[in-house]
């Protein structure tokens, strides 16, 4: 088979010979992305990430995944790359728009203040990053989305729940992941290629809340929701293995907790029951548990944000 692809990650090894291969992920003309290996590859110096490449191949099975063995591969025209990004299904400039306008409708003037200076110092980064590198939303645009996904789900909560402190709420919702920036390295395709050095050290938990502090004191603002926020912050990956270094210890912290890992949760089941036909399972997911997933084909993936 032929067809075009564009390359996420490349690795030159060696097999068990000494023959070198290229042990490559590719994303294909349908944006999802597939493991591949070109054998006998002597020198990887004519190709790197993001270059789209035309390809022959064959498909093989190994441990139970789909792997294209590649039998030629050729440089493709770089004004391909566009085909090849997956890309939200807002735009980033739009949700990045809506978000400001809900924080500037804010009441409380300290919150207002807080959460709009720290999105304008990053909004060139913010309007574009993915919010992950391989999980939940690894695409253009995929932080404001999954931000504007928990923000619409935490104003449906405080319907059903009128004592939850919206403004603080949404405040630690909008603030979350914005130190995503700080934390992950984009590659000239806008996806992430890996992680900052302070993004490995620090985190963009602790960063998140480091940005909340030094905004709130050149603000002047000294009141206990400048803590509250830090805590959402810190405390929104729920337990120390996801790597919160305390875990949520009043409402609205434990409901953005919980809001995050039920958006990131549906994302993954959406896109893993999506590769496979209806009536089928999916592999072993890693990032939930190693579960098995059934694709029972009486939904959609289809994503919507109120952008109103």
């Amino acid at each position: 088979m032929a067809s075009y692809a564009m390359i996420k990650e490349l690795n030159e090894k060696k097999d068990k010979n000494g023959n070198g291969f290229l042990d490559l992920v590719v994303i294909g003309s349908d944006k999802k992305e597939y493991p591949a290996k070109v054998w006998r590859f002597e020198n990887n110096g004519t190709f790197a990430v993001d270059d789209v490449i035309e390809i022959e191949y064959t498909i093989d099975n190994y441990k139970g995944k789909t792997q294209l063995n590649i039998t030629k591969i050729v440089m493709a025209p770089s004004e391909m790359a566009k085909d090849f990004v997956p890309s939200a299904e807002y735009s980033g400039q739009t949700v990045f728009n809506m978000l400001l306008d809900k924080a500037n409708a804010f009441r409380d003037t300290e919150l207002k203040k807080i959460v709009t200076a720290i999105m304008l110092r990053h909004r060139e980064k913010l309007e574009v990053y993915p919010a992950a590198f391989r999980l939940h939303h690894a695409m253009v645009g995929g932080l404001m989305l999954h931000t504007a996904s928990i923000v619409e789900m935490a104003e449906k909560v405080c319907e059903v729940y009128p004592n939850v402190n919206r403004e603080l709420l949404i405040a630690g919702a909008i603030l979350h992941d914005v130190a995503k920036t700080f934390e992950m390295e984009t590659s000239k395709s806008g996806l992430c290629s890996g992680y900052t050095a302070g993004g490995e050290l620090i985190g963009h938990l602790v960063k998140g809340a480091m940005y909340i502090e030094e905004t709130a004191k050149e603000l002047g603002i000294e009141s206990e929701k400048v803590t509250l926020l830090e805590h959402m912050i810190l405390s929104h990956h729920g337990v120390p293995e996801y790597g919160s270094p305390v875990r949520p210890m009043f409402l609205e912290a434990e409901i953005l907790s919980q809001l995050d890992n039920l958006d990131a949760t549906i994302f993954e089941i959406n896109a893993a029951t999506d590769a496979v036909e209806k009536g089928e399972f999916t592999d072993r997911q890693w990032a939930l548990d190693q579960r098995k997933l059934y694709n029972h084909g009486l939904n959609s993936t289809e994503h919507k944000v109120n952008l109103g």
